[in-house]
C-alpha cells in the first residue's frame, strides 16, 4: 500500500484545483459508444429499406467492427471502476433514475445483437467460412431468414445508446458544462457523424459514398446548431453556466475546442465532402480521418471542462 502525506490542503492531485475523477477511459468509451451507435443505426435502417445490397459496406461491413468497439468500451469502463470485482451489482441494483443503470442495460442488449448482426454476414463476406457446430448454423440461418426483425430494436436501442453517452453527463447536476439537455441529441448527433466515417473509410461504391457524405453534411449542420444552441443557452443562463461557456469563448478551451473540433472536425470536412459532391477529387480518408478525430477530442474536451466547471454556493 502507498502512503502519502499532505500537509497542505493545496495542489493535491485530481482534487485541487479541481476535482477530476474521470481521465482518459470515459471520453474513449463515450467515442466508441457513439460510432458502434451511429453505424448500427444506419446497418438496421437501411436493412428495414431494403437496400442491403445497393449498401453493402454500410450494412455488411463496417458492422463488422461494432462488437470490437463495444468489447472495447466495456474493458474502459471497468478499467475505470474503483472496485471492479462488484461491476456486476449494476445488473442487480435496479435504480430507474439511475443512467448508469440504464446504460450498463442497454450496452448489456446492444453488444451481443452486434456480435449476431456481424456473425450473419460472415458467410456472405467469407464463402468457405464453416461454423462447425450444427446448432449455430441453424442458428445463422434463422437470423439470416429474419434480418428485419432484429434491424427494428438493433435501430431503436441505437438511438438510445448514442442518446445515453450524452445523457450519462448531463445527469450529473453539479456541473454546469454537463448540467444541459442539449448533450444527448449532440452526442448521438455526433456519434452517428463519427459512423458515417467509418462507413466512408471502408467503402468502396461510388453511390454509397455519395449517399452517406450527403448524410453527413446534414448531421454536421445539426451539430454545428446544437453546438451554437448549447452555448446560447449557457449564456442565458446562471453565472456559473456562463463561466461553464466562457471556458470554450475566451478561455483555455477555445483554441483546441475550435480549432480541432470546429473546423478541423466539423467545418472542413463538411467543406471537402461538398467539394467531393460536385465532381472535385477529394481522398475520401481526408474528411473521414478529421471527423474521427473531432469526435474524439470533443468528447475529452467535454469531460476534461465539465470536471472544472462548479456551483459555489
Amino acid at each position: 500500500m502507498k502512503e502519502e502525506l499532505f500537509v497542505s490542503g493545496r495542489n493535491i492531485p485530481n482534487i485541487d484545483p479541481y476535482l477530476n475523477i474521470w481521465h482518459w477511459q470515459i471520453p474513449s468509451y463515450l467515442f466508441l459508444g457513439g460510432l458502434a451507435a451511429g453505424i448500427l443505426f444506419f446497418a438496421g435502417f437501411y436493412t428495414i429499406r431494403g437496400k442491403e445490397d445497393k449498401m453493402a459496406t454500410t450494412v455488411k461491413i463496417a458492422p463488422m467492427f461494432v462488437p470490437f468497439a463495444l468489447i472495447l468500451g466495456l474493458f474502459l469502463l471497468f478499467l475505470d471502476l474503483r472496485h471492479k470485482l462488484f461491476f456486476w451489482q449494476l445488473y442487480t441494483t435496479i435504480r430507474l433514475e439511475s443512467p448508469m443503470g440504464w446504460g450498463a442495460w442497454v450496452l448489456m442488449i446492444m453488444t451481443p445483437i452486434s456480435i449476431i448482426w456481424a456473425a450473419s454476414y460472415v458467410r456472405e463476406l467469407f464463402p468457405t467460412w464453416d461454423w462447425k457446430l450444427k446448432f449455430l448454423n441453424t442458428f445463422e440461418a434463422w437470423v439470416i431468414k429474419n434480418r428485419i426483425l432484429i434491424a427494428w430494436p438493433m435501430a431503436i436501442y441505437a438511438v438510445i445508446l448514442g442518446i445515453y453517452t450524452g445523457i450519462l453527463l448531463s445527469a450529473f447536476n453539479a456541473r454546469p458544462l454537463w448540467n444541459t439537455s442539449i448533450l444527448g441529441p449532440l452526442f448521438l448527433v455526433s456519434g452517428m457523424s463519427t459512423g458515417v466515417a467509418v462507413i466512408l473509410l471502408l467503402s468502396k461504391d461510388h453511390k454509397e459514398r455519395k449517399i452517406m457524405s450527403r448524410i453527413d453534411i446534414l448531421l454536421i449542420l445539426i451539430e454545428l446548431f446544437f453546438i451554437t444552441h448549447l452555448f446560447m443557452g449557457f449564456k442565458a443562463g446562471s453565472e456559473a453556466q456562463i463561466d461553464a461557456a466562457n471556458l470554450f469563448l475566451g478561455g483555455s478551451f477555445t483554441a483546441p475546442f475550435f480549432a480541432f473540433v470546429v473546423i478541423l472536425g466539423l467545418i472542413f470536412p463538411a467543406i471537402l465532402e461538398i467539394l467531393e459532391l460536385r465532381g472535385y477529387k477529394v481522398p475520401v480518408f481526408v474528411p473521414a480521418v478529421l471527423i474521427l478525430l473531432g469526435g474524439l477530442i470533443f468528447r475529452f474536451l467535454i469531460v476534461e471542462a465539465g470536471q472544472i466547471t462548479r456551483y459555489l454556493y
